[in-house]
Order: C-alpha cells, then sequence, then structure tokens
C-alpha cells in the first residue's frame, strides 16, 4: 500500500505540472483566460475509479480476449417490462410538456415521441443519477487513459462552457465515460447542439426540461432529421426476397419493396419515399424497413439495437403500439472470437464484411447471406455455429 499510496501521490504531482506546462498553452490558443482556466482546475481531482485508465510510466491493458466475449442476444434489449415502463412515463410527460413540444415540433420537425424517448432512454426521464463532477472525468481521461486526446479535446470544449457561464462548475456533472445532463451530451456536442429553448438566457442540459428536450431535437435535425417521415416499420419479407439486402447503400423506393411482396405487419400501406433493408437478427427475428430518419437516431447512438428501441418507444408513446410481432430467436451464444472468424473468412473470399470485429453488422449479415445463396444453403442472413466450419471449406 505505501509503495502505491507513494506512486498516486506523484501522479497527482505530475497532473498538476501538465495541467501547467502542457493543458494551458493548448487553453490558451483555443481562447480561454487564465483565470476561467485556475478557477476550473482549482478543485479537481483525478479520479482513480474511472475505467480505462493508464498512468504514466504504466502500460496500458491490452484488448480484451474476444473469445471471453459473447454478443448479446437482441431480446434482451427489449425488456417488455421495461418498455413498458418507459412508454408510461413518456405518455404522461407528452401531455405535462404539450406545449413546448408543439413549440419543438414548430421548431425543428422532430416529433415529440422521438424526443421523449431519447430523453427517456438516456436518462430515465432526467431521473437517473448523474454522478461525476465532468471536469474531474475530463482531466483524468485526458491525463491518462487510453484515449488521451479524445478528452483532452473534449476537456479544453468543457472549459468553453464554463467560461460561457450556461452552468456553474458544481452542476456540470456527467457519467464515466464524460457525457453530459439528461440528454448525455459530450462536451463538444454540448457546444454545437445544445439550446436554450426555456428563453432564461442559458442552455441547461441538466435541470431545464425545456432546454434539455429542444437540445435533443435540435441535434436530430442538424444529423438531417426528415420532417413528415416515420423512422421506420415492421414488415414481414417473404422466404422468395432475399434477406441480404440490407444497409443504407441498397436503398429503394418503398413502392419497391412492396412489389416484391414485403408488407407491414399492421396491414397498412408503405408510404412513398425511399426505404432500406433491416434484418438485426436476420431471419431469427423481426424484420423492418427503415427510412433515412433510422440513420439519424443512429447519429446519437450508433447501434442498430438503440434506433429499434427508440423507434419502438417512440411509437408506443405516440401511438399506443406495443411490442414488435416478430420474436427474436436464440441468435446470442457465439463467440465473438467466431464471429471474427467468420468474418475474416468471408474477407478472403471477396465479401464486404465492413469491419472485422466479431460483431454481425449489416455488412457481416448481408454476406453471410449472399455466401449461403451462393452455396445452395437457406439465407439466414446471420452467423452460426455451423457455417464457421463450412466457411472453411470455401
Amino acid at each position: 500500500m505505501p509503495a502505491t499510496a507513494a506512486t498516486k501521490a506523484e501522479t497527482e504531482a505530475q497532473f498538476r505540472r501538465w495541467l501547467q506546462t502542457d493543458l494551458w498553452p493548448e487553453a490558451a490558443k483555443a481562447g480561454i483566460s487564465k483565470s476561467a482556466f485556475d478557477a476550473a482546475f482549482a478543485d479537481v481531482t483525478l479520479n482513480w475509479d474511472l475505467p480505462d485508465l493508464a498512468p504514466p510510466g504504466s502500460k496500458p491493458g491490452g484488448p480484451q480476449k474476444q473469445s471471453q466475449a459473447e454478443f448479446a442476444s437482441p431480446g434482451a434489449y427489449f425488456s417488455e417490462q421495461r418498455m413498458q415502463g418507459l412508454a408510461t412515463t413518456g405518455r404522461a410527460l407528452a401531455k405535462t410538456h404539450a406545449a413546448v413540444l408543439k413549440r419543438i415540433e414548430k421548431t425543428y420537425g422532430v416529433p415529440g415521441p422521438i424526443v421523449l424517448a431519447i430523453w427517456g432512454r438516456e436518462s430515465g426521464f432526467g431521473k437517473a443519477k448523474i454522478p461525476h463532477p465532468i471536469m474531474d472525468v475530463l482531466a483524468t481521461k485526458a491525463f491518462m487513459s487510453t484515449r488521451g486526446e479524445l478528452f483532452r479535446r473534449e476537456l479544453i470544449a468543457a472549459l468553453h462552457i464554463l467560461e460561457s457561464g450556461d452552468v456553474r462548475e458544481a452542476d456540470m456533472r456527467g457519467s464515466w465515460a464524460g457525457a453530459m445532463g439528461q440528454p448525455q451530451f459530450l462536451p463538444s456536442s454540448f457546444l454545437q447542439y445544445a439550446v436554450d429553448f426555456d428563453g432564461d438566457g442559458k442552455r441547461d442540459i441538466w435541470s431545464s426540461v425545456p432546454d434539455v428536450l429542444g437540445s435533443i431535437a435540435h441535434y436530430l435535425s442538424l444529423k438531417g432529421w426528415q420532417p413528415g417521415r416515420d423512422w421506420g416499420y415492421e414488415v414481414t419479407i417473404p422466404a422468395k426476397v432475399s434477406c441480404a439486402q440490407e444497409g443504407p447503400d441498397r436503398a429503394k423506393s418503398l413502392g419497391q419493396w412492396a412489389a416484391s411482396g414485403i408488407a407491414r405487419v399492421s396491414g397498412k400501406p408503405l408510404p412513398k419515399g425511399e426505404g432500406m433493408m433491416l434484418v438485426p437478427a436476420g431471419r431469427n427475428g423481426p424484420e423492418f424497413l427503415v427510412t433515412q430518419n433510422f440513420y439519424v437516431i443512429k447519429e446519437y447512438n450508433n447501434s442498430d439495437l438503440y434506433a429499434l428501441f427508440i423507434g419502438n418507444l417512440a411509437d408506443r408513446i405516440g401511438a399506443g403500439s406495443g411490442a414488435f410481432r416478430g420474436t427474436w430467436g436464440d441468435v446470442g451464444k457465439m463467440l465473438r472470437s467466431d464471429v471474427l472468424t467468420m468474418q475474416k473468412r468471408l474477407e478472403a473470399q471477396g465479401y464486404d464484411i465492413g469491419k472485422a470485429d466479431g460483431l454481425a453488422g449489416y455488412k457481416t449479415r448481408r454476406s453471410i447471406g449472399e455466401w449461403q445463396a451462393k452455396n445452395g444453403l437457406p439465407a439466414t442472413c446471420f452467423p452460426d455455429q455451423t457455417l464457421k466450419s463450412r466457411l472453411s471449406g470455401g
């Protein structure tokens, strides 16, 4: 313990030197005043409990072995109890904040239920604890994390926020990853997208509901939200239609998809406009046609399941709908290392699988479907254990 304590004490001293000799010149160049800089760091301390730290003189830990990680079944992500709870609260808040949401939709073109769904997912409609002083988190990670450059940029952005007077440092709280307030914005996103929607002269994403909701809508608007369009539709895709047509680069008109036999599970006709196929579990789960707005939601969190969660929750809040009709099959048992092996074998055969990372994204899924069809197998568009050995034979 004494050795550890001495090491920590020396690191703390090194941190203080780093602030003045390394970070301060960069902050000055970015337009931060010395008085604001010194005030911001007067009470900042290193948080040794944060993940992904690499203190000076230590070797950063290597990446976790992929053989130890499974990619989870999508069904667990859509806990019906949780979805129903969020939807019930969301519908009540839609009434409470109806005037603000109406003004937001008029200003930014983003529907209230979508904004509420993101608010609910990110911070439980503002009820989730936001535990960390954000300057402690950012300073710690900028000084000694495995992604120091990213957090260094965010730390400079946080200094701009403090100097703007939008928030007191004591109230500037966030997650262990540096995301702030109820919408969970990084400081750089705050500077770009946060708005003062209640007109009090401050952008307050910590305690002002109009600012929180307006900022989420402003973010989606600037990312390309198309007013008057849904995020997407759950559909049934006939067996004769290939599931290997996923992705924004293979968009067609919704009329073309309908002509091929794809239909909404609700029985309603597909509207006009463009759409993309999405089969996140291949043939083993719900199937969708999504619009460009689905990919705008993914700008908030780059995950198909996240965007589906938001879309489904928004539909429950706005239209009183329920769970997806399709059921998620048992597709979450494979090791990431097995999927990675499959990706590399597909890549070696000329397929575009996207990033070889052990996760089955849409390019991997459709490549599997294309390989299956080419080799006379039923196309499932999803990895399974039998495919690993079959792929090795070409």
